[in-house]
């Protein structure tokens, strides 16, 4: 998808911005135009997944993440690849976010469902992970913590279905 996009060739010095052309890339493509389409017939994927780009919601999120990174671990792949570093950025990131959601009430609003709110957490924590660790599988565990974390507190992930998609994956991490 990177490749596609090549939003590093513009974007050199900026990882974050390079990795969010990927996210919305990715979002267009597999949540709206596969999941969206073909797999439920047009229902609810489509707002699912649109979260993730049309506003500067996940931007504010993580570089919020790259700038926690930059700070605790004094540049970018420099932290331990380990559940630790996991622990650390993931939950950082994740409670950012959410405290965003309850101090602007007009952005929970906007984020109507949990689903959508549970991703764009996920993303930036997952995100700011893998740029801690350089280590995408890393960052993968970050996203299902912010899940997670997301579901403490807000004691639900979203409607119907959704709630199995955004957990099923942690266990295999």
């Amino acid at each position: 998808m990177a490749d596609i996009c090549q939003s590093s060739r513009v974007n050199a010095d900026d990882p974050v911005r390079s990795t969010l052309d990927v996210v919305a890339l990715g979002a267009a493509l597999y949540d709206q135009i596969w999941l969206g389409s073909y797999m439920s017939g047009g229902v609810g994927f489509t707002q699912y997944a649109t979260a993730a780009y049309t506003d500067d919601v996940l931007d504010d999120f993580t570089y919020y993440g790259k700038d926690y990174v930059e700070d605790k671990y004094g540049g970018l792949t420099e932290a331990p690849n380990n559940m630790d570093t996991v622990l650390d950025v993931g939950s950082e990131v994740s409670f950012y976010a959410l405290e965003q959601y309850e101090e602007y009430p007009a952005l929970l609003e906007t984020h109507f469902g949990g689903s959508q709110r549970a991703s764009v957490i996920s993303a930036a924590a997952g995100c700011s992970t893998a740029f801690a660790t350089g280590n995408a599988q890393t960052g993968l565990s970050a996203w299902y913590l912010g899940m997670y974390l997301h579901k403490e507190q807000h004691s639900r992930l979203g409607f119907y279905g959704y709630d199995l998609q955004d957990q099923c994956g942690a266990a295999n991490v």
